[in-house]
């Protein structure tokens, strides 16, 4: 006994950092999120002003709406690119799929200022393909512009595929060849099997997956501040300069604002964690469905009770 207190104190000892970096770094502040933004701009009463401020006036209420749509778009564009990309992975061998996926997820990992800057070094005003293009008289990129709606939408788009690929990639396998050739037999073409059940059995994870690829593109900062600066009103952007300001701040607005962002991204969350619950009925096999262990449990204690006498004539034969 005495061991093993003394084991679950140097285990209780070890996670005393982890402990002190999670209360520093993610309770205090949120707390102080929530508290600061039910707060007046002078701090010092109760008040709802800051969330009357963010949601009614036109500018505030602006960046979130360029940062529900440039999230909303990147996330479609990112979720329908990954997923046929993602099918297309599990029709490599396996050593060309390991390398494929060791890439994506290199690739989902390059985001922020190193990211904004290779755009603007390939498609800025003079980017190498804006300049290439123009000198061999192509007009492809004339009325592109980086630094815009457009121009975010393409960076964010980015960084959203292969977050997509790695997420969707394991659904595909719990669609079973039993049910592909099941329907083949039946007369069913290819694009009939999709739409009738290989689309409804990974519906639940590309659900899933929009809803954490909105998060994403919602809490994105640095590829935005580092691309557009304050030029472009996003949400994100919008709190930092609330925040730490260089003429005025009003940190109860930024954090009203920072909580509105909570929200969305927590519903995401919220939302992917739904979707994984269903489609782990689609590929958990027969005997790990919970129906079934139930049902074997059952029979387990059920059983027929033993003839003695039939045994005991057995024996004496």
């Amino acid at each position: 006994m005495k061991k093993k207190r003394g084991r679950r104190a140097w285990v209780l000892l070890g996670l005393l950092p982890f402990a002190l970096l999670i209360i520093g770094f993610l309770l205090v502040p949120v707390l102080s999120m929530l508290t600061g933004s039910f707060m007046n701009d002078d701090g010092n009463a109760f008040s709802l002003e800051q969330y009357v401020t963010a949601l009614t006036n036109a500018f505030y209420f602006k960046a979130i709406q360029n940062s529900v749509l440039i999230s909303f778009f990147s996330s479609l564009a990112g979720i329908i690119i990954g997923a046929l990309a993602a099918y297309s992975i599990t029709r490599f061998s396996p050593a060309v799929r390991n390398r494929v996926l060791l890439m994506s997820n290199m690739t989902s990992n390059f985001a922020g200022i190193p990211l904004a800057f290779a755009y603007i070094i390939l498609l800025g005003n003079n980017g190498i393909f804006t300049l290439l293009f123009h000198e061999w008289g192509w007009d492809i990129f004339a009325g592109f512009n980086l630094y815009s709606w457009s121009g975010l939408t393409l960076v964010y788009v980015y960084f959203q595929i292969p977050l997509a690929i790695l997420l969707v990639y394991p659904s595909f396998y719990g669609i079973r060849e039993q049910w592909r050739e099941a329907s083949y037999l039946l007369g069913a073409s290819p694009a009939k099997f999709w739409i009738t059940v290989g689309l409804p059995c990974i519906a639940p994870a590309l659900l899933g997956t929009l809803g954490i690829l909105f998060a994403n593109a919602m809490g994105a900062y640095a590829t935005a501040y580092a691309l557009v600066g304050s030029n472009y009103n996003l949400l994100a952007v919008r709190i930092s300069s609330l925040v730490t300001g260089d003429v005025v701040t009003r940190p109860q607005l930024g954090s009203a604002l920072a909580v509105l962002l909570a929200v969305t991204s927590i519903a995401a969350v919220w939302i992917n964690s739904m979707m994984t619950r269903k489609v782990a009925a689609f590929t958990a096999g027969p005997s790990e469905s919970p129906q079934s262990k139930r049902k074997t449990r059952f029979l387990s204690t059920k059983r027929a009770p033993i003839n003695k006498t039939s045994l005991s004539g057995r024996e004496s034969a």
